[in-house]
């Protein structure tokens, strides 16, 4: 599939970790930027961490230190571990394929609830 699909909301306690995945087709993949973005109740979409086919990654300053994006080519994933949660993570998840710069699309996957509460 074109549309990303991701998995591994949830609900965990102020301190608390969690890992987003998220998979997409193999061909899109293999050449994609994957990004995870989030959307809290009343804010726009802003982005958490990117990263390339090549492996840089990208952080939000409020993602740095906290959370770490990576992703395995072999299984067409890309995973959002997120440390040392707080109220304020509380959001959708979404997970967006970028393939524009060659000559394709942004996709986005339906998102995944994150919420953050004691």
């Amino acid at each position: 599939q074109v549309q990303p699909v991701e998995s591994g909301g949830g609900l965990v306690q102020p301190g608390g970790s969690l890992r987003l995945s998220c998979t997409t087709s193999r061909n899109v993949f293999t050449i994609a930027t994957m990004g995870w973005y989030r959307q809290a109740p009343g804010k726009e979409r802003e982005l958490v961490a990117k990263i390339i086919a090549a492996g840089k990654t990208y952080y939000s300053d409020f993602a740095k230190g906290r959370f770490t994006i990576s992703r395995d080519n072999r299984k067409n994933t890309v995973y959002l571990q997120m440390n040392n949660l707080t109220p304020e993570d509380t959001a959708i998840y979404y997970c967006n394929s970028d393939t524009i710069f060659r000559g394709g699309a942004s996709n986005w996957g339906q998102g995944t609830q994150v919420t953050v509460s004691s």
